[in-house]
């Protein structure tokens, strides 16, 4: 392994690292706006809590929703509300892994929206669970390697 693969890996991994962050504090916000509009208690803590576990993947998100949901629970019978809630989380849900996710991803390291879409749920077959986690940041580095360089004249 010589130096330059090394600089490729490691460059396509801070690209990855920044598309995660980036799409942490995306999801954060919708968070926010959407409990805030709810009437959750508490909807920054929430958020700040969305966005940090948005790093784990296919789990964090559901880590977050206990939150707001005990949050509603607790405020009394409003069913309603908790309705919005699970809604919401349905909407971040489908809005970070169909178009957030993947896009935020192309933007910063260069994969294929569908490489980014179709990569976890294919290595979540090969590889149940360590599949859907290492999918994103191999992803960045397969195509990292596998996009043409570009030429720079001499």
């Amino acid at each position: 392994m010589n130096g330059s693969t090394i600089k490729t890996a490691g460059t396509a991994l801070m690209g990855w690292w920044r598309a995660t962050t980036l799409d942490a504090l995306i999801v954060s916000c919708i968070w926010f706006a959407g409990l805030e509009l709810i009437g959750v208690a508490f909807a920054p803590l929430w958020a700040i809590f969305g966005a940090l576990l948005q790093f784990i993947p296919t789990y964090g998100g559901m880590i977050a929703l206990i939150g707001p949901v005990l949050a509603v629970a607790f405020s009394g019978h409003d069913e309603y509300r908790l309705g919005f809630v699970l809604g919401l989380y349905g909407l971040i849900v489908v809005l970070e892994g169909l178009v957030i996710g993947p896009y935020i991803l192309h933007r910063t390291t260069r994969v294929p929206w569908w490489a980014a879409f179709f990569g976890p749920i294919v290595l979540g077959i090969l590889i149940p669970f360590w599949g859907v986690l290492l999918a994103p940041p191999l992803m960045a580095v397969i195509f990292a390697f596998v996009r043409p360089k570009p030429v720079t004249p001499r």
